[in-house]
């Protein structure tokens, strides 16, 4: 049984509680080991990433580990992986990793995504797959919204209106939530008007999208360290798209205050850091760190990648009685100076120190 005290976040409450049996227990026993004492935030959440991927496709289960071990040791206990190549359900066997949301494997449009990454299929075979996914993740699928068209030179829809829409439907009838890789902005009416229940990247948000969000409650998930990443693709695929080029461009140049007008019209907006194809796992405290540099406070920031999160995604999000024994603790206030986060003093998963 260990012991451990301090302020708890998001209140800052000073508190004194156990860990037993890997959940809270407010019944302080005495003489019960001392674990730590410092501020104390329920475990992180990176609300985006790929765990069993990299920049080629699917990696084996040592690296799928040495992965989900690299968010672990940066505080992120909860992992909603946005799609993966790879079956990584064996994950959920191991006590010593974080907890994992599966989406199962994206679904893009025929050669218009990342190669080995997703299945690509046609407008007519979307509602099928999506189904497929639905049954085979952990309550979410993940569609490709957009990609660059090579007919089009630039960006456009994966799937037309209808196709989304009888895709999006699939998923809700079996249960499972949708959200959609969206970087530009014609097909986020789609996606909106089809219910959708999340939006990745969302840099081509207009105000009427930010307000239909708000009002229905679509969380945004903007990565926005991958967003920095903008004019590398520009540059990559300037010689052979250069329409493609200057739109990313575009939107890269626009990207703050797109953010930062969903966040002050009220849309969730969660931290995810697309760790897992071209970015390495672990950056989680970088990510809440370009919240706040964007302009969220320092407290929906840090929401964005805790308390926030972990009750969007259905986790107890306060460390009361009876609750997971899933908390980090810092040696001081994150809310002062989140660059702390970089340094957490002790990790407890399921009531085990990790680190």
């Amino acid at each position: 049984m260990l012991r451990f005290s301090g302020p708890v976040l998001p209140d800052g409450e000073v508190r004194e509680f156990c860990v037993v049996d890997g959940r809270i227990s407010h019944d302080v026993v005495a003489g019960a080991e001392a674990g730590a004492s410092g501020w104390i935030v329920p475990g992180l959440v990176d609300a985006h990433c790929h765990v069993g991927l990299d920049a080629n496709g699917a990696v084996d289960e040592a690296t799928q580990e040495e992965q989900a071990v690299t968010d672990r040791d940066a505080g992120a206990l909860l992992l909603r992986d946005c799609g993966s190549a790879a079956d990584t359900a064996w994950i959920h066997d191991r006590e010593d990793l974080p907890r994992l949301v599966r989406a199962g494997r994206h679904i893009a449009r025929t050669k218009r995504y990342i190669r080995n990454y997703a299945h690509e299929v046609e407008p007519v075979e979307l509602a099928e797959y999506v189904a497929r996914e639905a049954q085979r993740g952990d309550g979410w699928v993940k569609l490709v919204g957009d990609w660059i068209s090579r007919d089009d030179g630039d960006l456009a829809p994966s799937f037309p209106a209808e196709a989304f829409a009888e895709g999006i439907g699939a998923a809700h009838r079996h249960g499972a939530r949708v959200t959609a890789h969206c970087f530009g902005e014609a097909v986020l009416p789609m996606l909106i008007d089809a219910g959708i229940d999340c939006i990745e990247h969302g840099t081509g948000l207009t105000t009427d999208l930010i307000d239909t969000m708000a009002e229905r409650r679509i969380a945004l998930v903007p990565t926005v360290m991958q967003l920095n990443n903008f004019p590398d693709y520009a540059a990559a695929g300037e010689e052979r798209f250069p329409a493609y080029a200057d739109h990313m461009r575009r939107l890269h140049a626009t990207r703050r205050d797109v953010i930062m007008a969903a966040y002050e019209a009220g849309v969730p907006i969660y931290a995810g850091t697309d760790a897992g194809g071209v970015l390495p796992h672990g950056g989680i405290a970088g990510e809440v760190l370009e919240l706040a540099n964007y302009g969220f406070a320092p407290e929906d920031a840090l929401g964005a990648a805790s308390w926030h999160a972990r009750d969007w995604l259905g986790w107890n999000s306060h460390l009361d009685e009876g609750a997971p024994a899933d908390f980090v603790v810092y040696d001081r206030n994150p809310l002062e100076d989140l660059s702390v986060l970089r340094t957490p003093s002790r990790i407890v998963l399921r009531g085990e120190i990790v680190g």
